[in-house]
């Protein structure tokens, strides 16, 4: 499981950079989304089906070797500066790693799970995509941006809706989970704001 925490880490953050260089706008802008690699975080802890502790420790441990790995990729693909791996920069999206590893990584088993773990072990992805969809759309109108923001809140309510319908195995758990997601995006979106995302 260590192996398989380090390299799929290592293969978020490289190709995450991969992705964000040469796929077409306004996909691209899932390459800067902190809810997508919490997504990938929740994807580890329900597929890992070893228990909690496993899969928070390996889903931080996938988050916080997948930053150096994006800062390594830029380095090799547009020459940015090797210094940016140990930046303190670098060390804070490391630290949100551990936070949102252990989160989403327990969140993926949860939703493996039964009763209200379930149900909220279910709801995470949507919700911390819905929270970024939020912040994408107080942006639309704004004239640094247009109305661009709107593609990459529609892209992100589309693939958090689709994320609970794969893992929420009847229509009713599914209708459960995506109202359980909307007041917990609210909370996930106050707290973006809180931490300064965008």
């Amino acid at each position: 499981m260590a192996l398989t925490a380090v390299v799929g880490g290592f293969l978020l953050g490289f190709l995450d950079f991969v992705w964000i260089k040469w796929v077409p706008y306004p996909f691209a802008e899932l390459g800067n989304s902190s809810a997508v690699w919490a997504v990938a975080a929740f994807g580890f802890g329900y597929w890992v089906r070893s228990g909690r502790l496993r899969a928070a420790l390996g889903a931080a441990v996938g988050l916080v070797v997948a930053v150096p790995s994006y800062y390594l990729a830029a380095t090799l693909i547009q020459d940015d500066d090797l210094a940016m791996l140990w930046a303190p920069t670098s060390l804070l999206w490391m630290s949100f790693g551990v936070v949102a590893g252990i989160v989403f990584g327990i969140g993926g088993t949860w939703a493996r799970g039964s009763g209200w773990r379930q149900l909220v072990g279910t709801a995470l992805p949507g919700a911390v995509l819905f929270a970024e969809a939020g912040l994408l759309a107080k942006d639309i109108g704004h004239p640094s941006y247009g109305i661009d923001p709107l593609w990459n809140a529609l892209i992100n309510v589309v693939l958090g809706v689709s994320v609970v319908v794969l893992v929420g195995g009847t229509n009713r758990r599914r209708a459960l989970a995506l109202a359980t997601a909307v007041p917990l995006a609210v909370a996930g979106f106050g707290a973006f704001l809180v931490a300064g995302f965008r």
